[in-house]
Protein backbone atom coordinates (compact mmCIF):
# COMPACT_ATOMS: atom_id res chain seq x y z
CA UNK A 1 0.00 0.00 0.00
CA UNK A 2 1.21 3.56 -0.93
CA UNK A 3 1.95 6.07 1.81
CA UNK A 4 0.99 9.28 1.90
CA UNK A 5 1.99 12.76 3.08
CA UNK A 6 0.61 16.07 2.88
CA UNK A 7 1.02 19.46 0.66
CA UNK A 8 -1.52 21.97 0.97
CA UNK A 9 -3.90 19.55 1.68
CA UNK A 10 -3.26 17.83 -1.90
CA UNK A 11 -1.94 14.31 -1.12
CA UNK A 12 1.65 13.45 -1.89
CA UNK A 13 2.73 10.47 -2.44
CA UNK A 14 5.51 8.79 -0.21
CA UNK A 15 7.85 7.51 -3.27
CA UNK A 16 10.73 8.87 -5.83
CA UNK A 17 11.41 10.19 -9.21
CA UNK A 18 14.14 8.13 -10.68
CA UNK A 19 16.50 9.31 -13.16
CA UNK A 20 19.33 9.07 -15.42
CA UNK A 21 23.00 10.43 -15.97
CA UNK A 22 22.85 12.21 -19.36
CA UNK A 23 25.50 14.37 -20.81
CA UNK A 24 24.18 18.12 -21.57
CA UNK A 25 24.97 20.81 -23.39
CA UNK A 26 24.28 24.38 -23.48
CA UNK A 27 24.21 26.83 -26.79
CA UNK A 28 23.85 30.41 -26.89
CA UNK A 29 21.73 31.35 -30.12
CA UNK A 30 21.87 35.04 -30.47
CA UNK A 31 20.45 37.09 -33.65
CA UNK A 32 19.33 40.84 -34.43
CA UNK A 33 16.10 40.44 -32.54
CA UNK A 34 14.75 38.16 -30.18
CA UNK A 35 11.93 37.31 -32.54
CA UNK A 36 14.82 35.69 -34.47
CA UNK A 37 16.89 34.03 -31.61
CA UNK A 38 13.65 32.52 -30.45
CA UNK A 39 12.59 31.08 -34.21
CA UNK A 40 15.92 29.47 -34.30
CA UNK A 41 15.99 27.90 -30.61
CA UNK A 42 12.03 26.47 -31.43
CA UNK A 43 13.46 24.93 -34.66
CA UNK A 44 16.71 23.29 -32.71
CA UNK A 45 14.27 21.85 -30.23
CA UNK A 46 12.01 20.52 -32.28
CA UNK A 47 11.15 16.68 -31.93
CA UNK A 48 13.23 16.56 -29.20
CA UNK A 49 11.32 15.07 -26.28
CA UNK A 50 12.98 11.72 -25.37
CA UNK A 51 15.83 9.45 -25.95
CA UNK A 52 13.05 7.11 -26.40
CA UNK A 53 12.96 7.92 -30.03
CA UNK A 54 14.51 10.99 -30.53
CA UNK A 55 18.12 11.61 -31.18
CA UNK A 56 18.32 14.20 -27.94
CA UNK A 57 15.97 15.76 -25.33
CA UNK A 58 16.18 19.41 -26.39
CA UNK A 59 14.54 22.94 -24.95
CA UNK A 60 14.70 26.59 -24.10
CA UNK A 61 16.54 27.13 -20.70
CA UNK A 62 15.45 30.77 -21.27
CA UNK A 63 15.83 33.73 -22.87
CA UNK A 64 18.99 35.97 -22.51
CA UNK A 65 19.01 40.50 -22.68
CA UNK A 66 22.00 41.44 -24.46
CA UNK A 67 24.41 41.77 -21.70
CA UNK A 68 24.05 38.76 -21.12
CA UNK A 69 25.24 37.05 -24.82
CA UNK A 70 28.77 37.31 -25.93
CA UNK A 71 28.05 39.54 -28.85
CA UNK A 72 25.40 42.01 -26.81
CA UNK A 73 22.93 41.21 -28.83
CA UNK A 74 19.10 39.26 -27.84
CA UNK A 75 19.63 35.71 -27.13
CA UNK A 76 18.19 32.33 -26.43
CA UNK A 77 19.92 29.81 -24.12
CA UNK A 78 18.90 26.19 -25.48
CA UNK A 79 19.99 23.17 -23.68
CA UNK A 80 20.53 19.56 -25.04
CA UNK A 81 21.16 16.06 -23.28
CA UNK A 82 22.13 12.63 -24.80
CA UNK A 83 22.56 9.49 -23.21
CA UNK A 84 26.22 9.93 -24.38
CA UNK A 85 29.05 12.49 -25.95
CA UNK A 86 28.98 11.65 -29.23
CA UNK A 87 25.60 10.72 -29.76
CA UNK A 88 25.13 14.29 -28.15
CA UNK A 89 27.68 16.05 -30.62
CA UNK A 90 25.70 13.94 -33.79
CA UNK A 91 22.69 15.72 -32.64
CA UNK A 92 23.87 19.24 -31.81
CA UNK A 93 25.82 19.29 -34.87
CA UNK A 94 22.73 18.20 -36.80
CA UNK A 95 20.21 20.43 -35.05
CA UNK A 96 22.89 23.61 -35.34
CA UNK A 97 23.82 23.13 -38.44
CA UNK A 98 19.72 22.45 -40.36
CA UNK A 99 18.45 24.73 -37.70
CA UNK A 100 20.48 27.62 -36.41
CA UNK A 101 22.69 28.16 -39.35
CA UNK A 102 19.80 28.38 -41.64
CA UNK A 103 17.81 31.14 -39.56
CA UNK A 104 18.41 34.69 -40.55
CA UNK A 105 21.35 37.06 -38.64
CA UNK A 106 21.87 33.81 -36.08
CA UNK A 107 25.11 33.17 -34.31
CA UNK A 108 26.15 30.55 -31.97
CA UNK A 109 28.17 29.99 -28.75
CA UNK A 110 29.23 27.68 -26.52
CA UNK A 111 27.35 27.98 -23.21
CA UNK A 112 29.15 25.41 -20.89
CA UNK A 113 32.69 26.97 -19.91
CA UNK A 114 35.92 25.96 -18.15
CA UNK A 115 35.63 22.51 -19.36
CA UNK A 116 38.33 19.98 -19.87
CA UNK A 117 39.36 19.53 -23.55
CA UNK A 118 38.56 15.84 -23.54
CA UNK A 119 34.51 16.34 -22.61
CA UNK A 120 34.16 19.00 -25.28
CA UNK A 121 32.50 18.63 -28.69
CA UNK A 122 33.03 19.81 -31.59
CA UNK A 123 30.33 22.21 -33.23
CA UNK A 124 31.33 24.83 -35.31
CA UNK A 125 34.39 22.73 -36.41
CA UNK A 126 32.23 20.01 -37.93
CA UNK A 127 29.76 22.91 -39.41
CA UNK A 128 32.09 24.62 -41.30
CA UNK A 129 32.14 22.21 -44.19
CA UNK A 130 29.14 24.03 -45.33
CA UNK A 131 31.42 26.92 -46.26
CA UNK A 132 32.82 24.64 -49.04
CA UNK A 133 36.13 25.77 -48.66
CA UNK A 134 35.26 29.78 -48.01
CA UNK A 135 35.02 29.41 -44.21
CA UNK A 136 37.61 31.01 -42.17
CA UNK A 137 38.73 30.39 -38.44
CA UNK A 138 39.58 33.13 -35.45
CA UNK A 139 41.13 32.53 -32.43
CA UNK A 140 40.50 34.22 -29.36
CA UNK A 141 42.43 33.58 -26.28
CA UNK A 142 41.51 30.08 -25.92
CA UNK A 143 38.77 30.41 -28.37
CA UNK A 144 38.22 29.17 -32.09
CA UNK A 145 35.44 30.85 -34.03
CA UNK A 146 34.04 29.22 -37.33
CA UNK A 147 32.69 32.45 -39.99
CA UNK A 148 30.60 30.38 -42.50
CA UNK A 149 29.79 32.82 -45.55
CA UNK A 150 25.89 32.92 -45.70
CA UNK A 151 23.06 35.07 -48.49
CA UNK A 152 22.94 38.04 -45.76
CA UNK A 153 26.79 37.58 -44.51
CA UNK A 154 28.17 34.99 -42.59
CA UNK A 155 27.43 32.60 -39.42
CA UNK A 156 29.62 32.91 -36.38
CA UNK A 157 29.43 29.47 -34.35
CA UNK A 158 32.34 28.54 -32.01
CA UNK A 159 34.71 25.52 -32.48
CA UNK A 160 33.85 23.27 -29.86
CA UNK A 161 30.95 23.17 -26.68
CA UNK A 162 31.68 22.01 -23.09
CA UNK A 163 29.89 19.62 -21.72
CA UNK A 164 28.55 17.69 -18.39
CA UNK A 165 27.27 15.04 -17.02
CA UNK A 166 23.60 16.36 -15.67
CA UNK A 167 20.46 14.05 -15.40
CA UNK A 168 17.36 13.40 -17.19
CA UNK A 169 14.05 12.15 -16.31
CA UNK A 170 13.08 13.87 -13.40
CA UNK A 171 9.79 14.07 -13.11
CA UNK A 172 5.99 15.07 -11.44
CA UNK A 173 2.82 13.50 -12.23
CA UNK A 174 -0.53 14.88 -11.42
CA UNK A 175 -3.61 13.56 -10.89
CA UNK A 176 -6.61 15.91 -10.82
CA UNK A 177 -10.88 16.15 -10.73
CA UNK A 178 -10.77 17.14 -13.94
CA UNK A 179 -8.77 18.20 -17.11
CA UNK A 180 -9.29 21.59 -16.86
CA UNK A 181 -8.25 21.68 -13.48
CA UNK A 182 -5.15 18.81 -13.72
CA UNK A 183 -4.20 20.91 -16.96
CA UNK A 184 -3.84 24.36 -15.47
CA UNK A 185 -2.53 22.57 -12.31
CA UNK A 186 0.12 21.38 -14.95
CA UNK A 187 0.74 24.68 -16.59
CA UNK A 188 1.47 26.63 -13.29
CA UNK A 189 3.57 24.11 -11.98
CA UNK A 190 5.77 24.61 -15.41
CA UNK A 191 5.63 28.38 -15.18
CA UNK A 192 7.53 28.27 -11.62
CA UNK A 193 9.74 25.48 -12.52
CA UNK A 194 10.87 27.25 -16.21
CA UNK A 195 12.46 30.08 -13.60
CA UNK A 196 15.17 27.50 -12.02
CA UNK A 197 18.55 27.60 -13.54
CA UNK A 198 20.16 24.80 -15.19
CA UNK A 199 17.38 23.01 -16.12
CA UNK A 200 14.56 22.03 -19.01
CA UNK A 201 11.46 20.81 -19.72
CA UNK A 202 11.71 18.61 -23.06
CA UNK A 203 7.61 17.93 -23.67
CA UNK A 204 5.29 19.79 -25.45
CA UNK A 205 5.23 23.04 -23.21
CA UNK A 206 6.52 20.95 -20.65
CA UNK A 207 3.65 18.79 -20.00
CA UNK A 208 3.14 14.92 -20.88
CA UNK A 209 -0.20 13.42 -21.46
CA UNK A 210 1.05 10.47 -22.63
CA UNK A 211 2.84 9.27 -19.52
CA UNK A 212 4.78 5.67 -20.54
CA UNK A 213 6.08 2.80 -18.85
CA UNK A 214 9.43 0.38 -20.01
CA UNK A 215 8.07 -2.44 -22.89
CA UNK A 216 5.43 -3.23 -23.90
CA UNK A 217 3.43 -6.35 -25.50
CA UNK A 218 4.66 -5.39 -29.11
CA UNK A 219 7.98 -6.22 -28.39
CA UNK A 220 9.54 -3.70 -31.33
CA UNK A 221 8.17 -0.87 -28.60
CA UNK A 222 10.67 0.14 -26.11
CA UNK A 223 8.19 2.06 -24.21
CA UNK A 224 3.97 2.04 -23.60
CA UNK A 225 1.24 4.07 -22.85
CA UNK A 226 1.06 3.71 -18.83
CA UNK A 227 -2.25 2.36 -17.89
CA UNK A 228 -2.58 2.67 -14.31
CA UNK A 229 -2.50 6.14 -15.05
CA UNK A 230 -4.77 6.16 -17.53
CA UNK A 231 -8.16 7.41 -16.45
CA UNK A 232 -10.54 5.50 -18.74
CA UNK A 233 -8.68 2.24 -18.66
CA UNK A 234 -9.71 1.52 -14.72
CA UNK A 235 -12.17 -1.03 -15.67
CA UNK A 236 -9.75 -2.48 -17.92
CA UNK A 237 -6.12 -2.53 -15.46
CA UNK A 238 -4.52 -2.06 -12.31
CA UNK A 239 -4.96 1.87 -11.30
CA UNK A 240 -3.07 3.83 -9.31
CA UNK A 241 -5.07 6.55 -9.08
CA UNK A 242 -7.12 8.51 -6.63
CA UNK A 243 -11.66 8.41 -6.54
CA UNK A 244 -12.18 11.11 -8.48
CA UNK A 245 -9.41 11.34 -10.80
CA UNK A 246 -10.30 11.99 -14.47
CA UNK A 247 -7.32 13.18 -15.47
CA UNK A 248 -2.95 12.69 -15.01
CA UNK A 249 -0.61 15.33 -16.70
CA UNK A 250 3.66 14.09 -15.81
CA UNK A 251 6.39 16.72 -16.31
CA UNK A 252 9.88 15.63 -17.22
CA UNK A 253 12.81 17.44 -16.10
CA UNK A 254 16.22 17.75 -17.59
CA UNK A 255 18.82 18.96 -15.45
CA UNK A 256 22.87 19.91 -15.56
CA UNK A 257 22.76 18.94 -12.23
CA UNK A 258 20.75 16.51 -9.42
CA UNK A 259 20.87 19.81 -7.51
CA UNK A 260 19.09 21.17 -10.52
CA UNK A 261 16.39 18.34 -11.15
CA UNK A 262 15.49 19.03 -7.63
CA UNK A 263 15.61 22.26 -7.16
CA UNK A 264 12.92 22.34 -9.84
CA UNK A 265 10.96 19.60 -8.64
CA UNK A 266 10.21 21.44 -5.41
CA UNK A 267 9.15 24.32 -7.23
CA UNK A 268 7.00 22.61 -9.33
CA UNK A 269 5.51 20.11 -6.64
CA UNK A 270 5.16 23.32 -4.10
CA UNK A 271 3.05 25.44 -7.23
CA UNK A 272 0.47 22.49 -8.81
CA UNK A 273 -0.04 21.58 -4.68
CA UNK A 274 -1.94 24.94 -4.21
CA UNK A 275 -4.07 24.76 -7.75
CA UNK A 276 -7.83 23.64 -6.95
CA UNK A 277 -8.64 20.22 -7.93
CA UNK A 278 -5.30 18.44 -7.57
CA UNK A 279 -6.09 15.28 -5.44
CA UNK A 280 -2.52 13.08 -5.84
CA UNK A 281 1.32 14.30 -6.83
CA UNK A 282 3.37 11.18 -7.56
CA UNK A 283 6.08 10.70 -9.39
CA UNK A 284 7.19 7.45 -11.80
CA UNK A 285 10.12 5.16 -11.09
CA UNK A 286 11.49 1.51 -11.74
CA UNK A 287 11.53 0.41 -7.87
CA UNK A 288 15.00 1.99 -8.12
CA UNK A 289 16.94 -0.78 -10.56
CA UNK A 290 17.59 1.64 -13.75
CA UNK A 291 18.73 4.88 -12.62
CA UNK A 292 21.03 6.06 -10.18
CA UNK A 293 19.34 9.42 -9.48
CA UNK A 294 16.46 9.20 -6.79
CA UNK A 295 14.64 12.38 -6.04
CA UNK A 296 12.13 11.73 -3.13
CA UNK A 297 9.56 14.15 -2.95
CA UNK A 298 9.19 14.00 1.31
CA UNK A 299 12.32 15.98 0.77
CA UNK A 300 11.00 18.26 -1.45
CA UNK A 301 8.49 19.40 0.76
Amino acid sequence: MAEFLELNGVEVVDTFAEAFPMKGTRAIITAVSPRWAGIAAAEMSGYATSVIACDAEVAVERQLSPDETPDGRPGVSVLAFGFDRDSLASAVQGRIGQCVLTTPTTACYNGIQDCPKEKQIQVGGAIRFFGDGFQFSKQLGSQRFWRIPTMDGEFLCEDRFGTVTGVGGGNLILCGDSQANTLHATEVAVEAISKCPDSILPFPGGIVRSGSKVGSQYKKLRASTNEAYCPTLRPLAESELPDGCNAVYEIVIDGLSPEAVQNAMRAGLHSASSCEGVLRITAGNYGGKLGKHHFYLRDLL
